[in-house]
């Protein structure tokens, strides 16, 4: 990225505020060469996905698939793959739920090896993807208010790999991303829940510095 680099990345972050999602997107594109947009399949997935291929078809889409979703997200996902032919690229554990389930036990936060549990059926096969991929302009769906890490983000910010870390409705709240869902017909994930993450508040490890 030749025109946003750490020393201005915070004029860009103050200039593109007031900018629209779509608006954000369609700026960063015109500077990426391999850009990728990574998903959940949670709650506002929709609209991130529906963002980017809207303006680039064939982004690269990464999706970690721990095994461990609701029943619920596997067919939301499903129907966003069909309904935005999202080119997808789905990252796997190298271990079964069973697997894990027998070794470690289920992934709930009062289990003292949750954190080992994340590392490995979450954090490492995505971000071993996520090199695999080596873009160079990463959009996600982080927002303003999930969690203290997220807190102190922006638009724009850099990963330590220096990839640029996009988060187009950053500034957005529930009740603009349901606004935004209803405006573009596009579905919500009303049952939603990450056993790997477990809390709300809480960072499962991929979007932490490495």
């Amino acid at each position: 990225m030749k025109k946003i680099s750490p020393e201005n990345i915070a004029l860009f972050n103050q200039n593109l505020r007031y900018e629209s999602p779509e608006e954000i997107i369609s700026f960063v594109l015109e500077l990426s060469k391999k850009p990728l947009v990574s998903t959940s399949f949670g709650t506002y997935s929709a609209a991130l996905l529906k963002a980017t291929t809207q303006q680039l078809p064939s982004i690269d889409v990464l999706w970690c698939d721990t095994g461990y979703n609701l029943p619920e997200t596997y067919v939301h996902a499903q129907q966003l793959m069909e309904q935005l032919s999202l080119q997808m690229h789905i990252a796997t554990p190298p271990y079964t739920t069973s697997y894990m389930n027998a070794w470690l036990g289920t992934p709930s936060i009062e289990n003292p090896n949750h954190e080992k549990i994340s590392e490995l059926m979450k954090t490492r096969p995505f971000k071993e993807a996520l090199d695999t991929l080596n873009p160079d302009v990463w959009f996600t769906n982080l927002r303003k208010g999930q969690t203290n890490h997220r807190d102190q983000l922006n638009i724009l910010s850099f990963t330590q790999e220096g990839i640029l870390k996009v988060c187009p409705f950053y500034h957005f709240s529930d009740a603009e991303m349901d606004v935004y869902l209803k405006n573009h017909n596009l579905p919500k994930a009303m049952q939603y829940y990450d056993p790997i993450k477990a809390l709300e508040n809480r960072e499962c490890g991929i979007h932490l510095p490495r």
